[in-house]
């Protein structure tokens, strides 16, 4: 059998790289003649390239074992780091699956940035993404895929920051950057503490080491907890969550790659780690709690907010909150097909909302309506979106969600309860969102919508497309569960939850009777919503309060302190010289005194000690 296909699949992530190299030949600073656009061709043609291999390769290994190569990349005393690798059916299912809606986001862009002249730049980071992704599914090595979910932390700082004259955006990236660097700075550490205790980071062998180690309970909640740290920020989960907000000011095309793909890295890591958290109770617990708390809270501020993005990124959260809970709960295949429905789905969602902000400029929700007649391709495929993502049969979404709430049901039946209501309250957000864009009539910002390049749309047909197929691919993968495996009248309520949460919001957003703004609870409670429970403020008020207490102190002590000594030697230093100056006579006798004294001095300070205890 023909393997070239699979055993070079190490290759995709370089596709995406030599992209960003050639991207740098359409600077503006370089070239002005052809303009920016060859930079993004170039890297369109490069991420199919890398597509066309992944999907060759996937034929070539669907149900045949894995393939794990590994080069040593640098042995020194007793260190060995090795390239460590993990080519199985799993993984470059992954690649096509981060090539095709990278692809679809670099087309999206196309339309999107039309008249801006950063292509070369925007390109080049966006390949950056793309082999950091590529890169981390592929790798066998916790070592590197640290170094891989740093580079992605980069790459979201720039990404962020891409339109960085705008006082907002800078602040958005430093704020990305710098909550992610809290959780990797702690990954870091269970990095480097993990291999003196397995004496490895290949995580076929940690996994080994994890099935007969005997570890002190506290080391081993510490250990994993670190672990848990990095992903918890990836995955915008409580309290690193603010950052995923504040990213919405980045292009939309990038926002497409970071809301479906990006922010799934970490669970990917955490799936990748399960035997070493097995090591520990409670930081399964920690993770289940985690997951529960931001999906319930992120579900509820969802709905509580009127900007159109910021909604849709609290959705993000809570969706990864629930994957969070998956994860802790050990449900591996559950969770891959959580992330593979959800990636598809979410993309799908922002590069409608995209589409819709592109034209009428405003992020408003309380501004816009009427938008079905004017724009009915993009409200179907929003349509599909939101059903992919909630349960809704047959869509994809709904027997991941089935199989994690019956899984819940078993152990744990209040997670199930949890998941049920994050559901419900998921499905009144987006439906919420539909019905005040899509729903009455036009309004003033409205009133000239129509639907947008073909670059913008054909990207969002393709998904949705690909969504409405979701089940036949699911069961084609075997991965749709059997339905004896499901708890039916789980299932059943599972799905009236989405019914009562969709149909609520349709029911009062849609309908012309209801006077809007809809204001049902007290206006309290509706800011308590719409700050995120005050999070920022409770940061303002602890963390930044007590950082920037220290620093002042720590200011105070180097003005005054630090530099008081240091001036006080400077101005000893120049009165001695001052006064020594008036010696250099050119007399050797003069000389001579001086180091005499000197000398006198020094043998004085040694002989003080005991002199003190000399008794007469």
């Amino acid at each position: 059998m023909n393997t070239f296909f699979s055993q070079s699949v190490w290759l995709v992530p370089c596709y995406p790289l030599l992209g960003m190299g050639l991207s740098a030949l359409w600077m503006p600073s370089i070239t002005r003649k052809t303009g920016p656009r060859p930079a993004g061709y170039v890297n369109m043609l490069l991420t199919f390239m890398a597509l066309v291999h992944s999907c060759l390769a996937f034929i070539e290994r669907w149900e045949q074992p894995a393939l794990k190569p590994s080069l040593t990349w640098l042995q020194a005393a007793d260190l060995t780091l090795s390239i460590d690798l993990d080519i199985s059916s799993i993984t470059i299912g992954a690649l096509i699956l981060i090539a095709g809606i990278n692809l679809l986001a670099q087309l999206y862009a196309v339309a999107y940035l039309e008249m801006d002249w950063g292509w070369a730049r925007f390109f080049a980071t966006m390949s950056l993404f793309e082999a950091g992704m590529c890169a981390l599914v592929l790798c066998n090595s916790l070592f590197f895929s640290y170094v891989v979910l740093e580079i992605l932390t980069l790459g979201t700082y720039l990404l962020i920051g891409y339109w960085f004259n705008q006082s907002l955006v800078v602040t958005g990236a430093r704020d990305a950057f710098l909550t992610k660097r809290v959780g990797d700075l702690f990954l870091l550490m269970g990095v480097v503490a993990l291999l003196p205790l397995a004496g490895t980071w290949n995580f076929d062998g940690l996994a080994e080491w994890a099935a007969t180690a005997e570890l002190d309970p506290t080391l081993a909640t510490l250990l994993c907890l670190a672990l848990i740290a990095g992903p918890l920020g990836k995955c915008a989960q409580f309290p690193l969550h603010l950052w995923l907000d504040e990213a919405m000011e980045s292009p939309v095309p990038a926002t497409v790659v970071r809301n479906s793909l990006v922010v799934g890295t970490g669970a990917w890591v955490l799936i990748k780690l399960q035997p070493i958290f097995a090591l520990s109770d409670f930081a399964s617990t920690f993770m289940i709690a985690i997951g529960a708390t931001t999906a319930l809270g992120a579900a509820m501020v969802a709905i509580a907010q009127i900007d159109i993005k910021r909604s849709l990124s609290y959705s993000v959260s809570a969706y990864m909150g629930m994957v969070f809970m998956a994860v802790g709960s050990q449900q591996d295949q559950t969770t891959l097909v959580l992330l593979l429905t959800y990636g598809v789905a979410m993309a799908i969602l922002v590069m409608a909302i995209g589409g819709v902000v592109l034209v009428n400029i405003s992020q408003d929700l309380t501004q816009y309506g009427g938008l079905w007649s004017r724009r009915p391709i993009t409200g179907i495929c929003y349509l599909v979106g939101a059903a992919s993502l909630v349960a809704l049969p047959p869509f994809g979404g709904f027997w991941s969600l089935a199989q994690l709430t019956t899984n819940f049901w078993k152990t744990s039946p209040i997670l199930a309860v949890i998941l049920i209501t994050v559901n419900a309250l998921t499905s009144f957000s987006i439906m919420r969102e539909f019905g005040l864009i899509f729903g009455g009539k036009p309004k003033q910002m409205t009133v000239r919508s129509p639907e947008g390049l073909w670059a913008l749309v054909l990207p969002m047909v393709i998904l949705a497309g690909f969504a409405l197929h979701s089940p036949f691919i699911l069961a084609k993968l075997n991965f749709l569960p059997d339905w004896h495996q499901l708890n039916l009248p789980l299932a059943a309520v599972l799905i009236i939850s989405t019914m009562v949460g969709g149909g609520t919001a349709m029911y009062l957003y849609l309908n012309e009777k209801i006077s809007k703004p809809i204001h049902v609870f007290s206006d309290p409670v509706r800011e308590f919503f719409a700050k995120d429970l005050y999070t920022a403020e409770l940061y303002k008020n602890t963390v930044i309060f007590a950082v920037a207490l220290i620093s002042k102190i720590i200011d105070w002590l180097d003005r005054y302190f630090v530099d008081g000594v240091i001036n006080f030697l400077g101005l000893a230093t120049l009165f001695g010289g001052q006064s020594l100056k008036y010696n250099n006579s050119g007399q050797s006798q003069s000389y001579a005194l001086s180091i005499v004294a000197g000398i006198l001095l020094f043998i004085a300070a040694l002989s003080y000690p005991l002199l003190k205890h000399w008794q007469f």
